[in-house]
């Protein structure tokens, strides 16, 4: 009986521990072939770069000429929130006229910063109303608009043309 129950508890241990064993997520652009701080200044154009790392993960939203390859790592234990343990940013700028690789420059996790957002909420004109007077409220409202002609969309019953 005592085996038993000994086997038992082992098990179910070992089984606890599988369960708080962190989970490593890899996210974003996986250099396989070639790096991207490999790229060279003045020898690689876009369509070299292109050829090597692939298409970008992201491009400059105001300067179509700066292509950013991204990728981290986020270790995730049980209940936990992700803890983000490696993030790398590659930005590689071209040159409008020559396509060819002007800047390469990169960022680690220790380039990025922390903001605050804010939760607050923009206040809506007018007052909540309960289910029940929105219920209530509904009944003899009519969806049509009064016999007046004249009346345009978005204008109220009454207003002079």
């Amino acid at each position: 009986m005592f085996r038993k129950v000994a086997f038992a508890v082992a098990a179910l241990s070992v089984l606890g521990v599988a369960a708080c064993a962190p989970t490593t997520t890899y996210q974003g652009f996986q250099a396989i072939d070639s790096n991207p701080a490999d790229v060279k200044v003045g020898d690689d154009t876009r369509s070299t770069v292109l050829a090597k790392l692939g298409t970008p993960t992201a491009t400059s939203t105001f300067d179509k000429d700066t292509w950013y390859y991204m990728d981290q790592v986020v270790n995730r234990t049980s209940f936990y929130n992700p803890r983000m343990s490696r993030r790398d940013v590659v930005a590689i700028s071209f040159d409008k006229n020559s396509e060819q690789v002007v800047d390469v420059r990169k960022y680690g996790l220790e380039d990025g910063k922390v903001f605050a957002y804010n939760r607050r909420e923009t206040p809506t004109r007018g007052r909540e109303m309960t289910v029940l007077e929105q219920l209530l409220g509904s009944i003899g409202a009519s969806g049509v608009l009064p016999p007046d002609q004249n009346q345009t969309p978005g204008s109220h019953p009454g207003d002079r043309p």
